[in-house]
C-alpha cells in the first residue's frame, strides 16, 4: 500500500500519507462567474430508472466545482464546510475553515479547463489567479456534489517550503489542508481520516507537538526531492524524511519509530 523511498538508508519505516481540505482552500474569490446549475432531466414513465451518462456526469461536475468556488468566493466559513464530503466534514469543522481563510490567499478569478467524469467521483481542474499568483487546481468531487479532496499544483514552489506548508497545516490538526500537498495516487490510498490517525499515534510516542526546529532539503533528483523535518516534541526530538516527486507532491513521510529522547543539558 505504502511506496518505498529511494534509499532506504536514509530512512526508517515509511508511513504514506494523503490528496486534497477544502480548509487548505482558504481562497476568496473576486469576480467569478455565477454558478451553474444542472439542467433537469426529462421526466421518466414511473419505474423506469435514467443511467447517467458522461456528459451528465460531466455538466453536473462542473456546476458543483462554480458552486464549491463561489463558496470559497463568500468567505463563509459554515457554507464551505457544508459543501465537504462527509470524511472530509468528520476531520474539519467551520472554525478549522475560518482559521484557514485567514491565512490563504485571495482568489482573484477562475476558469474550468478539464473535467474527468466518473460514476462515484469526478476530477475538476480549474485555473486559479490568486493574490500570490496563478495555480492549477484540482478538485475531486462525489456523486453528490461534494467535495472529497483537492490539490494545487506547486512545482514551481520550493520543496523546502511545501514541506513547511503540510507540517503547519499538520500541527495544526488541518488535516484536509495538509492532505491536499499529497501526491493523488498518495491520497487514493490513505484518506484524511488516516493521516488524522498517523499524526495522533506518533504524538502518543513522543508527546505533544512543540515546534519545526529546521527544515532542510537533503537530495534531490530529477524524478525525487528528500527532505527532512527536525520536530521537536515535549518528551522527544527526531527527524521526520518527507519525499517529494518532480511535481513537488509528498509521496511518503518517514515517521520515526524510535525517536531520539530529549537529552538533558549536563550540570555546571
Amino acid at each position: 500500500m505504502l511506496r518505498p523511498i529511494p534509499n532506504p538508508s536514509l530512512h526508517r519505516n515509511l508511513l504514506g500519507l494523503v490528496l486534497i481540505t477544502a480548509t487548505g482552500l482558504g481562497l476568496v474569490a473576486v469576480g467569478a462567474p455565477a454558478g451553474a446549475q444542472m439542467a433537469p432531466t426529462a421526466p421518466q414513465p414511473s419505474g423506469h430508472r435514467v443511467e447517467p451518462t458522461a456528459a451528465m456526469a460531466e455538466e453536473a461536475a462542473k456546476a458543483a466545482a462554480q458552486r464549491i468556488l463561489l463558496a470559497v468566493r463568500s468567505g463563509n466559513a459554515q457554507a464551505r464546510f457544508n459543501q465537504f464530503a462527509p470524511s472530509l466534514q468528520r476531520v474539519s469543522s467551520p472554525a478549522l475553515v475560518a482559521e484557514s481563510i485567514k491565512r490563504m490567499p485571495r482568489l482573484l478569478s477562475w476558469e474550468i479547463v478539464a473535467i474527468q467524469p466518473g460514476v462515484d467521483s469526478s476530477s475538476v481542474e480549474a485555473r486559479i489567479v490568486t493574490s500570490a499568483g496563478q495555480r492549477l487546481l484540482t478538485m475531486v468531487i462525489d456523486a453528490d456534489g461534494k467535495l472529497e479532496g483537492y490539490n494545487i499544483d506547486s512545482r514551481d514552489v520550493a520543496a523546502e517550503t511545501v514541506v513547511s506548508n503540510f507540517m503547519t497545516a499538520l500541527t495544526r490538526g488541518q488535516f484536509i489542508s495538509a492532505s491536499g500537498f499529497l501526491s493523488p495516487s498518495l491520497q487514493e490510498d490513505i484518506s484524511q481520516a488516516a493521516l488524522q490517525k498517523k499524526w495522533q499515534n506518533l504524538q502518543r510516542l513522543t508527546g505533544n507537538f512543540v515546534r519545526v526546529k529546521k527544515i532542510w532539503k537533503a537530495e534531490s533528483t530529477a524524478l525525487m526531492k528528500l527532505v527532512i523535518v527536525n520536530t521537536e516534541f515535549n518528551r522527544l526530538t527526531d527527524n521526520l524524511f518527507v519525499s517529494l516527486n518532480e511535481r513537488n507532491q509528498i509521496i511518503g513521510v518517514d515517521f520515526p519509530t524510535d525517536p531520539a529522547p530529549v537529552t538533558a543539558a549536563p550540570a555546571r
